[in-house]
């Protein structure tokens, strides 16, 4: 029985894309290349479906060659975007849609430098802030 659709990209895909966010518009070979140098060697035909499928969920527009007949790939989802959803998704689904517990949890499980707490610090405070006025 098929996994059912997620709205969220596939491990793959979310590796896709950040390539592309990286790097935009590229062909199928430059994407497989990327894939190869991060440890994922992927059949040339496992890519062009994975990348069909993105463009028929609406992840990637496929533009049309400029020269030579190699297809480019570039985002149709921002980053931004895309990490919300997931994030999202993530406190709703294993936090109950606890901010705190989320905080906590990556307190627990992050090693934080000295320079990161105070940076948090002052992130919580305009939070703090932005929530009065």
């Amino acid at each position: 029985m098929a996994r059912p659709a997620s709205e969220h990209p596939t491990e793959l895909e979310l590796q896709i894309l950040k390539i592309l966010w990286d790097k935009s518009p590229l062909t199928v070979r430059d994407i497989r290349d990327a894939l190869a140098e991060e440890g994922r060697d992927l059949a040339h035909t496992t890519v062009i479906t994975t990348l069909g499928t993105m463009v028929n969920k609406r992840q990637l527009k496929r533009l049309d060659p400029e020269q030579g007949k190699a297809f480019r790939f570039a985002p149709r989802l921002e980053q931004e975007e895309v990490s919300r959803r997931m994030l999202g998704d993530l406190v709703d689904r294993v936090f109950d849609g606890s901010a705190e517990a989320v905080m906590l949890s990556l307190f627990d499980v992050s090693e934080l430098s000295e320079d990161e707490v105070k940076h948090l610090r002052r992130l919580f405070n305009r939070k703090i802030r932005e929530q009065q006025q």
